[in-house]
């Protein structure tokens, strides 16, 4: 840090100074200090150049301003961490977490304390505030800032007003990203910016997002307005909450924030990290049978409501039967059209063809104005117990839960149970209309998925989001599916009803492997399946449920994506290009040298395929336009 410091203040700033707490590697440094001014900020730096330039830390609590006129009280010592954990819905499977910890205690003028514990990895930075002391602790405001060169580069996307959109049912991390902006550029809306957010900073590469959500504390966002790159925590809207329930954190005798995390590096080393797991709890106890991964067949996707019947959902679930997948999902109002005593006839028909039925949920009581059903059946504790009991009977082994209310701490406290009551009862989980998981995959084992995007049913309501969901799908690995599971609900190769697709079939396929989902549903229909190639269809009835290992090849946000990743002893590289000329790359496929692999691309239609033979090593590869492939080198 370079700042000029008058000489009446020397003696006292350099006591405020903390040495630099730095990655295993050495590469990364953190640096804290009291300022003149007696507020707390730090710096972090790789290889000697800034990423973070001097911002802001502190909290305001009823009672307690521990933001302002504070004092460097004590400094741990140094503490190695590490941490093995194992992640079956996620970018790698065996997971390594090394980070040098130090926690740092500051005192207001009334000599209240609060502890910032910071951790530093090889791949970014870590930080969050622990506050004790007796009877209510209640959260006003949080002073976390992040500064960024006035020369840096965003892609964010805007957060929804809640309450805004179809039946109120904003917000739900549905929108658009604003690509390579400026920093410094103000949201759309007072909403503010949804997190991971990714920023490019001189040769690095920043994702901010969060972590270990418990249930204590509000999801955070990015304020609206960044003036001079300085971008603040932000809160959620008044409206975000379970009805009745809390909007901001508050305990009793210890209040412990989520981790706020910065993944910085290279683009591949942003790509790679899995800090948005590695910084979230430990699993809690789940049955390791029944975390089962997997790929799903369902109807409405391409065939909405009217699809949501008896006889329509068995061709579904001998659809999957042919496509060796592992689920079907069946949608809103089976209990209508469908009913409990039908659909335990279904998931046992299912069950029998070794097919296991999910079923979809509303989570809504008085936040919205949703109608669909089964409604207000998991607004507490005993409701969600008595249903789930009563899906395990019926062999359902998994739930579809949609139109959530944002992102107040009941709301957060509201997912959290749904996730350890469905636990309880052995079911699967899967958010719709929702709030990021930010690490929830790894606390709950049976979260499989979260939807929390723009995903695919969005681009085929209207032309204007089929015509944006390229350079949508080419910012997804580098920002919501960077740390999280993520339910776009993937893949048409035919024509999608009043729409014309604007992606090439390649692209549909790439998708498949490019999207992280511990299940991923497809859209396709049997009938449009019928009209892809064999060889297409026999990648998708033998492709991998889960992920061993990730390796970043080559890509820009929102232009292209070429991702490697690993099952046994099998690699899938898999690629997409949203420009709107062809591209060709030079591809660095070392890791692959010697072998020899089976590449699926486009042919000469938007609707065709082709098929050649692909070896590893350096090689150069041509995507057409709004096109894709995958190569399997077993």
């Amino acid at each position: 840090m370079t700042k000029l410091i008058p000489a009446a203040l020397a003696l006292a700033v350099h006591s405020a100074f903390a040495a630099p707490l730095q990655s295993p590697d050495r590469h990364i440094a953190v640096e804290l200090r009291i300022t003149p001014e007696q507020t707390l900020e730090y710096t972090i730096q790789r290889d000697g150049q800034p990423v973070i330039l001097p911002s802001r830390l502190g909290l305001q609590l009823a009672g307690a301003d521990l933001a302002n006129k504070l004092a460097l009280a004590a400094t741990s010592a140094v503490k190695p961490i590490a941490e093995d954990y194992e992640l079956a819905t996620g970018k790698k499977r065996h997971i390594r977490y090394r980070a040098n910890e130090q926690v740092y205690t500051v005192r207001n003028a009334k000599g209240q304390a609060m502890d910032v514990a910071f951790r530093v990895s090889n791949d970014g930075v870590a930080f969050r505030y622990m506050v004790r002391a007796p009877g209510r602790l209640q959260f006003l405001n949080e002073a976390t800032s992040y500064r960024f060169d006035k020369a840096a580069k965003a892609w964010l996307q805007p957060m929804s007003v809640a309450q805004t959109g179809w039946m109120n049912t904003n917000p739900s991390y549905e929108e658009h990203y604003q690509r390579e902006i400026a920093v410094g550029t103000k949201a759309p809306t007072a909403a503010g910016w949804v997190f991971p957010a990714l920023f490019k900073t001189g040769d690095n590469w920043v994702a901010l997002t969060e972590a270990n959500m418990d249930g204590s504390w509000h999801a955070s966002r990015l304020q609206a307005d960044s003036a001079g790159g300085e971008y603040r925590l932000g809160t959620p809207m008044a409206p975000e909450v379970f009805t009745g329930g809390a909007l901001l954190a508050e305990s009793s005798g210890q209040l412990t924030s989520p981790w706020r995390v910065i993944a910085l590096g290279s683009l591949a080393a942003v790509s790679e990290s899995t800090l948005g797991t590695d910084l979230a709890a430990p699993a809690i106890a789940f049955d390791k049978a029944k975390v089962a991964p997997g790929h799903a067949s369902w109807s409405w996707a391409l065939l909405k409501d009217d699809a949501t019947v008896f006889e329509v959902q068995k061709t579904f679930i001998d659809y999957a039967v042919d496509m060796r997948w592992d689920y079907t999902l069946v949608d809103a109002d089976w209990d209508r059209k469908i009913g409990y005593g039908k659909m335990r006839e279904l998931a046992a028909y299912a069950a029998s063809k070794g097919v296991g039925l999910l079923a979809w949920y509303n989570s809504s009581g008085a936040w919205n104005k949703t109608e669909y059903s089964p409604k207000g059946k998991l607004l507490n504790h005993a409701q969600r117990a008595a249903e789930f009991d009563r899906l395990a009977k019926m062999g359902i082994k998994g739930v579809k839960i949609d139109f959530f209310a944002g992102d107040g701490k009941s709301m957060i406290a509201y997912y959290t149970a749904i996730l350890q009551d469905a636990a309880a009862a052995g079911l699967l989980v899967n958010f719709h209309g929702a709030t990021l998981p930010r690490g929830w995959a790894r606390t709950y084992p049976n979260l499989m998925t979260a939807e929390a995007l723009r995903g695919l049913e969005y681009t085929t309501f209207t032309q204007q989001d089929q015509d944006a969901v390229v350079r949508h799908a080419a910012m997804l690995p580098f920002a919501r599916n960077l740390f999280d599971p993520m339910d776009f609900t993937p893949m048409v190769f035919g024509e999608i009803p009043k729409i014309r697709r604007a992606t090439r079939n390649g692209f549909e396929l790439a998708e498949a492997v490019l999207f992280l989902s511990g299940i991923q549903h497809f859209a396709e229909t049997p009938e449009g399946m019928a009209g892809a190639p064999v060889y297409v269809k026999t990648f998708l009835q033998t492709l991998p449920r889960s992920w061993d290992e990730v390796r970043f090849v080559a890509g820009y946000p929102g232009r292209h994506a070429v991702i490697a990743r690993k099952s046994g002893d099998a690699w899938y590289v898999a690629g997409i290009n949203a420009d709107d000329t062809d591209l060709k790359l030079d591809l660095d496929l070392g890791f692959l040298a010697g072998r020899e692999g089976q590449l699926i691309t486009d042919g000469a239609g938007e609707r065709e395929f082709t098929q050649a033979a692909l070896s590893g090593g350096r090689q150069q590869l041509t995507i057409k336009a709004h096109g894709g492939f995958v190569a399997v080198f077993k």
